[in-house]
This record gives structure tokens, sequence and C-alpha cells, in this order.
């Protein structure tokens, strides 16, 4: 029997439930044992998928402006993830991720700089001071999380490269390993690796976070280890992972999604409750694990931090 294959139009969201589905999905999870004992009973599965404590991360202290008494447990945020290189199965990432090496690892830096470079782990960790920060993380399938990330402002990254004045847009690309990521063989009609982009103050903006560790630990696998981008006020998709090359361009780049589905995925993707995806509302969102509904918020909650540098149309 032949299957029809998937293609381009087969957007990211393809397994996410419809609205009428999702106000069952609690219960439904609860009864297939994914309560929050259900979540914490995989810890010891997921420890496996860490990196070594060598490398970027550095652990440091929470930052008293960025906290929050509600953190998701920490295995429903290790243990469902959307990294379409290994699976387009959230709860089946970390069971794909084993061929996966995240050491040696370098990460590039090059474009429209004074100083590019190439930086490994060890002289990344050395270089930057790091702290913790929870943040509210926000999916464009209208599921939340709370995570407690470990890393440095971007910006500070910013500044010891020198960007030339005309660097305008940053962008990002995640390592491109097909024996090693499964889903790059599996979903050949994707334009692989992985890209992203932001705008230079959006780059620059104190919320804008290097990552490298998670609930006081390097990143696992499948959470983007060993160093991946958190842009809280935005669409997780926004917040590329495994990333190994870094480019300061003057023209606005293309984007891994907005060139696959352009109609469903804009460049800026802010969190935006009044602009509903396609294909289902943003007006609420559920929190993973308990699937509790709750209302989205403008800019995921950062408002106060980043409104004043859009105009009202950047989506």
């Amino acid at each position: 029997m032949l299957f029809p294959k998937q293609r381009p139009w087969n957007l990211p969201e393809q397994d996410a439930a419809p609205e009428s589905a999702w106000t069952n999905r609690r219960q439904l999870l609860l009864a297939a044992g994914f309560g929050l004992a259900g979540w914490a009973g995989t810890e010891h599965d997921l420890a496996a998928q860490a990196v070594p404590a060598s490398g970027a991360f550095r652990n440091g202290k929470r930052n008293p402006a960025f906290t929050r008494p509600d953190i998701s447990p920490e295995a429903a945020a290790t243990g469902f993830n959307n990294f379409y290189e290994f699976t387009t199965d959230k709860q089946q990432v970390r069971n794909s991720v084993g061929r996966f090496q995240t050491q040696p690892w370098q990460v590039e830096i090059t474009g429209l700089v004074n100083r590019p470079m190439k930086l490994d782990l060890d002289e990344m960790g050395r270089r930057m001071q790091q702290e913790e920060r929870v943040y509210r993380f926000r999916c464009v399938e209208a599921w939340s999380m709370v995570v407690p990330w470990t890393g440095f402002p971007l910006a500070d990254l910013i500044r010891m490269v020198e960007p030339k004045p005309e660097a305008r847009f940053v962008r990002w690309w995640t390592a491109y390993r097909p024996k090693e990521m499964p889903g790059m063989v599996q979903q050949p009609w994707y334009k692989w690796p992985y890209y992203e982009a932001l705008r230079m103050d959006e780059a620059m903006n104190p919320l804008t976070l290097v990552a490298t560790g998670i609930y006081g630990k390097p990143l696992p696998k499948q959470n983007g280890a060993p160093v991946r981008i958190v842009v809280p006020w935005k669409y997780g998709f926004k917040s590329i992972k495994s990333v190994v090359k870094i480019e300061f361009v003057k023209n606005q780049p293309s984007t891994f999604w907005n060139d696959a589905v352009p109609a469903e995925y804009g460049f800026y993707a802010n969190v935006n409750p009044k602009r509903p995806h396609p294909r289902w509302s943003q007006a609420t969102d559920k929190r993973i694990p308990t699937m509790d509904v709750e209302p989205t918020q403008p800019f995921n909650g950062y408002a106060d931090y980043v409104a004043a540098m859009y105009k009202g149309n950047e989506i």
C-alpha cells in the first residue's frame, strides 16, 4: 500500500488537536497517566538526555527581577517538546536524541561585525556571567509553561563581537546533522537546517537570553543543548535551539516557518491574544501538564519590556 507523502503545507501544528478536542485534553492526559505524578515518574528517563556539566553552562543565582512562583514541573518541561529535527511527537523527542552529539561544540559568529569569532563552549562559559531567570514560555500551538532558564543576555555577546553600524538583523542556524537528527531524514520537504532571526533591537533587548541550562542543570538535548536562544515575548518557534552559527546582516533575513508557511507564520511572531492563528484562537492557552486554561497576555506578559519597540503592525 502506498501512503501519501507529507508536503510543506502539512504545517508545524499538524499534530495539534482542534479546539473541541482540547476541551477534554486534561482529562485524557490524566487518564493516560500524564498528571503531575505521571510526569514526575519520567525523571529517571530524562536524566540520560542531559549534557555534561562542563561547557557553556555555569550555574548562576536567580535574578529577582525575573521570577515566578508557578514554575512548571521539570519533567513536563523536559518531556514535552517541539523539536522537528528529531520527531513531530512532542512526548517522544526525549527518546529520539540519543545519537545527537553536543560535545565538542562551536558557535561561529560572522557577518557585519568587527570581531568575528568561533566560540567553543568552555570559552563561552568563561567569558559570560550567567544567571537564572524564570520565564513564561508560550507556544504558537496555544500551550504554555513556566521555565527557569540559566544563561546570559544576548546583548552581552553582541557587544563582544562589535556589530558594524549597518548590521540591523541577527540570524541563527541550528545544527545540520541528518545522521544524528532523524527528523531531518523523515521530513525532507523542509528546508533544513532550521534558521531564525531577530531585529537588532529585539536581539539587544534585556529579555533576550542565550540559554545554556534549565532547572539549574545543563540543557537536555531535547531542550536545545548545548546552547539556544530564548525570546519570551514571542511564540516558541522563535527561540531557536542547538545554535551553531550567528550572522549579523543588513536586510531582514528569511526564517524557517515563514518560508514554509508564510500565511501562518510572520517574521515577528509576537504573542498577541487578539490575532488568531488561521486555524485556532490565541486568546487563551493551556498550561502543561495540567491543561489549565489561562488568558493569553499581550507579548506573553512582557509588554512593559518590549511593547515600545513596535508600532502595532508587527506580527
